[in-house]
Formats: C-alpha cells, structure tokens, sequence
C-alpha cells in the first residue's frame, strides 16, 4: 500500500541540502567527492581490470518501448559507397555543390574516409539524470527557478556543471540478485529496501563512506538483454532508500533497471510519482544512473569478493542538458 504524502513532506524537510555547499552550488552530493576521495578510488586499482558498465546505444535499446523516448538513429552520412559512386558519376553531378567538391577530392587521391551522425534522447540508454531533469512545485536543487529550464536548455543544473567532478570515485555494488538468490533479476512486487540494504552491506564486507556511488544490481538489463522487453518491470529501490542514500552522504547512485527506484505504485507515494527521483534529484542534489548494465560487474565481484572499485564515469558534456549519455567503466 502507498504510502501518506505527509510521510513524503518529513522526508523531504528532513533530508533536503537546500544551502548545504552554498546557495549557488550546483553540484550537490557530488561534493562529498573530495581530492582525497579520487586518491582513495585510485588505490583500489590492484589488478588492472577494466569492466564496461555501459549499455548499446542501438536501435535495440530499451526505449523503444516508451512513446515519448525513441531508441538511437544511426545514419552513415558518407561510407564507401559514396566514394566509389562519386568517383565514377561525380562529372554527371556538378549542380550539386557538395557531391562535386567530394568527388573532385575522391578522385585525385587514395584517401578515403566513412562518416556518421546519430539522433537520439539524451536519456536512450545508459545516462545520468542531471539535477535539473525532476523537480516539484517550481523549485529545482538548492530553490533554482523550475523555469530557469527553457527551450534553450538548463541555465541552472545542467549536466554540464558536473564537468569539474568528473565524475569518478570509490564505486560500491550491492548485489541484490545474489543476496536474493534470484535466477536472473528481481522481479516486480519486491521493492528493495534500506534493511535490505544493510544486510547486502553486512553479507558482502562492505562499507557506504562519504563521497561512495552506490551502484544497484537488479539484474532488469541481464533479463532485458535476454528477452529484448524494454517495458518489463523489476523491483528497484523503495523510496525510502532516498533517506539510507542521505545518511551515507552517497555521491551518487546508479542501477541496471529503468528507473532506480521502484516503480509499483503500491509501493511509492499516494498521489504522486517517482517520489524518490523527487527527493534525490530535487531535495538532496542526488544525481541517479539508469539503465547501467551491471551483469559483467556482479560475475567478477562473486568471483574475487571485491565490491569496491573506481569508478570513472563522466557523462557527455551537453550544454544545458537535462541527462546524458554515459560510457562507465569500473576499474578492479
């Protein structure tokens, strides 16, 4: 059963940073990553290893499931065919600016060169939510305008303000899958909780320090690489994690599924939605990483029972966007 708004409006008096860093700031929880906090991550480097945390961003993608987000559009703008056509046709063409300066470059050299251009939502496949991306009742992170947001982008919280953080830190995964003992992903109806939490902490010898990105294994994109669905459901965080987040001064928090938090809204908040991107995104400053594909990460974790890693993880820098793509990499 939802929960009363009212248990919503304590948690986001309570755990809001509103003026924390500054009434300018714009970087939120992500100043607890502090220069003795890049040092730390980069001791956890032993071994060398260098495991992707990215998805594809193909025409596969999960959000073709989504009607107000399309799946990337990759199109070759100059490819062999061209030259070879140029070449051989380009005289017949000269009216054509472009296709003469191209074939006058093909045809008196050995050079050639493929080209591309891809068109896609910023959030398509692995991506952090800026501060910027959720807010409520016209306020953004630490009280900025809702519509400081324009057609011209974010003037406040855009990703791009991260720029000077990285980001990269001391990654921690908890493994939900395996505490569980699931097949392949939680399935729906099971929210993870803050005890839950505590336990995967416990049974895998970890610590949550200040400045740490918790990173969530669902195990939801193992499955969706596995049945193609990207509007399956799977449990993720019960909102009131948002809190356990704010107690550990976490960075930051990335997971595999769709949304971090869970979705059911059995078990969110009475006449609201995604209340937990509400109070990270909006109250805490708490940016969150979606759709990070994590099954490669768990294997090598339950292999050599190290959960801690660096993790190097910065997101494209797009002027005034409100998320953005991201390549993380975990290094062991």
């Amino acid at each position: 059963m939802a929960d009363d708004m009212r248990l919503f409006r304590e948690a986001a008096e309570e755990l809001r940073n509103w003026g924390r860093w500054g009434d300018d700031d714009e970087l939120g929880t992500l100043n607890f990553i502090t220069a003795e906090k890049v040092t730390e991550a980069a001791r956890l480097v032993t071994q060398g290893k260098v495991i992707s945390l990215g998805g594809d961003f193909s025409a596969g993608g999960p959000q073709g499931a989504f009607k107000f987000r399309q799946n990337p559009v990759h199109v070759m703008t100059v490819d062999g065919g061209d030259a070879s056509t140029l070449v051989e046709y380009g005289p017949q063409w000269l009216r054509n600016a472009v296709a003469a300066d191209m074939s006058a470059f093909f045809a008196d050299n050995p050079f050639r060169f493929n080209d591309d251009l891809i068109v896609m939502p910023l959030q398509a496949a692995t991506q952090w939510d800026a501060l910027s991306h959720v807010y409520y009742e016209d306020k953004l992170y630490n009280g900025f305008p809702a519509d400081s947001v324009t057609s011209f982008g974010a003037f406040h919280l855009g990703i791009e303000k991260v720029d000077g953080k990285g980001i990269t830190s001391c990654g921690v995964l908890l493994d939900v899958v395996a505490h569980r003992g699931a097949d392949m992903f939680c399935a729906p109806g099971q929210p993870i909780t803050p005890a839950e939490l505590d336990e995967i902490v416990a049974a895998q010898n970890v610590e949550i320090r200040s400045g740490d990105i918790v990173v969530v294994h669902t195990g939801w994109w193992t499955r969706f690489l596995a049945t193609g669905d990207g509007g399956e459901a799977g449990s993720g965080l019960h909102w009131t994690c948002a809190r356990w987040l704010h107690d550990h001064e976490a960075a930051a928090v990335a997971a595999d599924n769709l949304m971090v938090e869970d979705p059911d809204p059995a078990n969110g908040v009475e006449g609201t939605f995604l209340p937990m991107h509400m109070l990270c995104l909006r109250d805490m400053g708490l940016m969150l990483g979606e759709y990070w594909d994590l099954g490669p990460l768990a294997a090598d974790c339950a292999a050599d029972g190290i959960y801690e890693f660096q993790l190097v993880a910065p997101p494209l820098k797009v002027v005034g966007a409100v998320g953005a793509p991201v390549s993380p990499i975990a290094i062991k």
